[in-house]
């Protein structure tokens, strides 16, 4: 049996048919979304269902060309493309287009490439390549680098601004989480976020201590909670824990109470630094402010799409919302509001099926393989599309801030499209591998 005929026999059939129903459902929802009966013609260029047809012909060609190359010329070619990607993500600073107040663009005729929906299938390479040649993850000076190599295309792309780009970055932690980082680093972010949420829910805040009249300002008073909880956190220790382990112990709780005071007073220093119309974002989100007509305007009409659909939906462009255009980004960042409104609780169900499908079949294919390369990688893959679908869908139903981040071969799009294919075309080559590859 020839090389060319084995790769193909062992090509993860299921991942590919799941790519292709998701890329095929989300073109219909395209149609639906910017439905024009003056361009009725599903190919018409003049509308984005046109324009993205030429985009799914282009992504299907890199797709299967990325078949074609061999597992260890993609490994060889991590760091030069992840250093490609970095080249451009400067120039589009400096020669770009910028839309709707980000320079993110490079103009290409009718169409518009954004070189920061490529950074995250060369950060998946660069990551994988150099986690894949550690013994351990334990050492600072890995950390660091591992640290390096995802945070730089995320400077570059916050200088844009590009927020929710720069979010998804957040996926790579999982992977080094799963590659032997700390799970008490995950644990101080995820006790950071509570942490902000609350300071920002009590900032207006003033609450009296229980059995005094002393009343306290919101931000004062959570800390007054974290100093009490300290101090039984101490007494705990001093009462049940063995004397030699005390010390350590006693550290982390001063390291703990003194970090978390510091977090808390700048949280709105952190807060007043971001731009005017994210500040609003997460104070709507929060309920810190009613803003219906404004910022809180996308979602509240996402919202009503949704529920509209009730069961089964409206039916296809038969959906009021989706056709009379009132929810702003409606072929973007709130595709997934077209698909609840005309297909229902059911349509929406099985579209987050198949993602569902999708991201635990990356994760199957990752716990098969030889090579530790590969298997990294297709942790990667699992983590970016697990965050794209809970911040997306988060989005358009009003659970997250609305940060501008594309649902996955649904939202309008040919950079992010190319993108998830790169992301999706690499991992099925390289597991086709499988069998040959022991590093």
């Amino acid at each position: 049996m020839s090389q060319r005929d084995s790769i193909a026999r062992n090509i993860d059939k299921p991942l590919v048919i799941i790519y292709l129903l998701l890329m095929a459902m989300g073109w219909a929802n395209i149609y639906s979304a910017a439905y024009d009966p003056a361009h009725a013609n599903l190919f018409d260029r003049a509308r984005e269902y046109g324009a993205q047809s030429v985009w799914i012909c282009a992504s299907l060609l890199i797709g299967a060309g990325m078949l074609l190359v061999r597992g260890d010329f993609i490994r060889n070619l991590a760091y030069p493309i992840y250093a490609f990607v970095l080249v451009l993500l400067v120039l589009v600073l400096l020669v770009g287009r910028e839309v709707n107040g980000a320079k993110a663009w490079f103009g290409v005729g009718g169409f518009g490439i954004q070189p920061a929906e490529f950074s995250k299938f060369a950060t998946a390479l660069a990551l994988s390549n150099y986690l894949s040649g550690l013994k351990t993850l334990k050492e600072v000076r890995s950390r660091v680098i591992a640290s390096v190599l995802i945070m730089l295309p995320v400077v570059f792309i916050m200088l844009q601004p590009d927020t929710g780009t720069a979010l998804v970055s957040g996926a790579f932690v999982l992977v080094l989480y799963r590659e032997g980082l700390s799970g008490n680093i995950l644990l101080i972010a995820i006790m950071a976020a509570i942490l902000a949420v609350l300071s920002l829910i009590l900032k207006e805040s003033t609450i009296s201590l229980p059995f005094t009249d002393l009343m306290l300002h919101g931000q004062y008073f959570l800390m007054v909670l974290i100093a009490a909880f300290t101090l039984l956190a101490w007494l705990f220790v001093r009462k049940f824990v063995l004397k030699h382990h005390r010390r350590r112990i006693y550290a982390y709780l001063l390291f703990g109470l003194l970090g978390s005071a510091a977090f808390i007073s700048s949280v709105d220093q952190i807060i007043e630094h971001m731009p005017a119309h994210q500040q609003t974002r997460i104070r709507v989100l929060l309920g810190l402010e009613y803003d219906p007509r404004g910022f809180g305007y996308n979602v509240e009409q996402s919202k009503t799409a949704i529920g509209s659909g009730g069961l089964t939906g409206k039916g296809y462009l038969q959906g009021t919302f989706t056709k009379y255009k009132y929810v702003p980004m409606q072929s973007t960042d709130f595709i997934f509001c077209t698909v609840g409104e005309e297909w229902g609780f059911v349509g929406t169900t099985v579209v987050v099926v198949l993602f569902g499908a999708l991201i635990l079949r990356c994760i199957q294919i990752s716990d098969r393989q030889r090579s530790r390369f590969t298997r990294i990688y297709a942790y990667c893959v699992a983590s970016i599309f697990f965050l794209h679908l809970m911040i997306n869908v988060g989005m358009a139903i009003g659970l997250a801030p609305v940060i501008g981040i594309p649902l996955p071969f649904f939202s309008y799009g040919g950079s992010s499209l190319i993108g998830f294919t790169l992301l999706l075309s690499t991992l099925v080559r390289l597991d086709a591998e499988r069998l040959e590859q022991l590093r």
